[in-house]
């Protein structure tokens, strides 16, 4: 066999070539990213400078490696030097990430938040555009409570104001991660987008929730937490993925306080497992506010996630206290907040 020479014409390596040499060595010869590595990539990717072809390579090497905290702080600094923010300051409490979709029960999470806003607290919550089939995203639920999704920083500053709730489609402020997340029908499977996104935080809210599938997760998030500097954070397990607690089971939760963390929970509250069947029907919010149906599941649900949030707040202690005093907030909680019965 003949081998010819090599091209003088060989192009020079790609700029972005290395990071995905850095994961992509194999077993022993792969590594995870610096912080500032992961940066200077996650940079390059929102920029433009790297080619399609590697920016999935890069998120599905990541993908299979799984992320450190050292990456996700990078991803997020480097999201956030590029994120459309607003000009002048808007004050927010608390700092909502909703990025997984709802595919079993409703979203009772939005009651949640809406009852902490009728109660004085300002809330931004912040998601994607649906990018997975058979999930309900709060993008489509809210309008569908009368609740439009912010379309600039002045509408958010002013749903803040009125209602004390606001929501901030993720487009708004970062359309490039937007697009990244886009990408789940080429892949087949989330990214590691999924994960850096909820740390987000675009109004630097005081206090912030994260919501994970797998109880592993939940150290990798108090980590990047604490390298982000977030004064506060609650880290839990929640129902498919997003911050709402499960009202039939065992809750452990961490949670940051400046540079202290402690271990903390909330006992199950139902011993039903509740029904798997039920779809995420928008409708039953409104009535179950207003006392239109019963449901114990869904009762238990808003008022135990309100616990968690305040338990973020630090409007609480402890989870008994936090339980308290929500379901004081629920009993005292007025007439339905949304522009719809």
């Amino acid at each position: 066999m003949h081998l010819s020479a090599p091209s003088s014409s060989c192009p020079e390596e790609h700029p972005f070539a290395p990071f995905v040499r850095t994961l992509g060595r194999g077993r022993r010869g792969a590594r995870s990213l610096e912080r500032e590595e992961a940066r200077t990539a996650l940079g390059m990717i929102l920029d433009g400078e790297a080619d399609p072809l590697q920016t999935g390579a890069f998120l599905m090497l990541l993908r299979v490696k799984e992320e450190t905290a050292e990456e996700i702080a990078g991803f997020v600094q480097a999201a956030r030097e590029r994120a459309q923010l607003p000009e002048a300051p808007i004050i927010v409490d608390l700092d909502w990430p909703t990025y997984a979709g709802k595919r079993q029960q409703p979203p009772w999470y939005l009651l949640s938040a809406l009852l902490l806003a009728a109660h004085g607290h300002r809330v931004l919550m912040h998601g994607c555009e649906p990018h997975a089939r058979n999930r309900l995203f709060a993008a489509q639920a809210l309008p569908a409570l009368g609740i439009a999704p912010a379309r600039d920083w002045q509408e958010v500053r002013e749903a803040l104001d009125t209602r004390r709730f606001a929501y901030a489609p993720l487009a708004l402020f970062s359309p490039g991660l937007q697009a990244l997340l886009n990408l789940r029908h080429l892949f087949g499977l989330r990214s590691p987008v999924n994960t850096f996104v909820r740390h987000m935080n675009p109004l630097a809210a005081p206090a912030t929730m994260h919501s994970l599938q797998h109880p592993a997760y939940a150290v990798l998030h108090a980590g990047a937490a604490r390298q982000l500097g977030q004064p506060r954070a609650l880290i839990f397990r929640g129902e498919g993925g997003e911050c709402e607690l499960r009202p039939n089971a065992d809750s452990r939760c961490i949670l940051l306080e400046g540079d202290a963390q402690r271990e903390t929970g909330f006992t199950r509250q139902l011993r039903e497992r509740g029904d798997a069947a039920i779809v995420p029907d928008v409708a039953l919010l409104p009535a179950l506010w207003n006392g239109r149906t019963e449901d114990a599941y869904g009762e238990a649900a808003v008022i135990g996630t309100a616990a968690a949030a305040l338990l973020a707040l630090g409007g609480a202690n402890d989870a008994d206290a936090a339980l308290a005093l929500a379901r004081d907030y629920w009993r005292r909680r007025g007439p339905w907040p949304g522009d719809t019965p």
